[in-house]
């Protein structure tokens, strides 16, 4: 019992380690605590235009899908693609509620593929992409297949970028 003891005389003086704090969660402005935003005053309005741009997004990502529009749609998009008009929605129409959305889709199947697995494929994907996106409830989406292009026919005119009528 005659033995030293370590007292703080003798003994090295150690800092324990500084451990910073853990900073707080990073949330959005106006969220709770779990970073979902909070219900903040306005309206939100979302144009047709906008939801069809997205289902026609949607629907030419899917394979077998040559084309959205009818044949003589494509036509008269051709012409409008070479004196440098554009139309992202040809082939699209949407009924805009304020909570739910209906689309239309028209479109030309490439030769090869099931048509009602290509039909099915555009659907789920507009489903989707709408819901997920937009944020809407999409209630429908009718799928109409105007044609099969063959391997045969001639390819669809691809337009020149940037020619203008003279």
């Amino acid at each position: 019992m005659d033995e030293p003891r370590n007292t703080s005389a003798n003994a090295p003086v150690t800092a324990a380690p500084a451990v910073p704090a853990p900073a707080p969660p990073a949330t959005a402005p106006y969220a709770d605590a779990d970073g979902v935003p909070a219900a903040v005053g306005g309206r939100t309005s979302i144009s047709e235009q906008a939801v069809a741009k997205v289902a026609a997004i949607a629907a030419r990502a899917v394979p077998g899908v040559l084309t959205l529009g009818n044949p003589s749609g494509r036509a008269l998009g051709a012409v409008r693609d070479a004196v440098g008009g554009t139309n992202a929605t040809s082939g699209v129409h949407v009924e805009v509620g304020e909570r739910e959305v209906a689309v239309d889709i028209s479109l030309v199947a490439a030769y090869g593929n099931a048509l009602t697995v290509v039909a099915n494929n555009v659907r789920a994907a507009v489903y989707g992409a709408v819901e997920e996106l937009v944020g809407l409830r999409v209630v429908e989406v009718n799928v109409e297949i105007s044609d099969v292009h063959l391997p045969t026919d001639p390819p669809a005119p691809v337009p020149v970028s940037g020619a203008k009528a003279v």
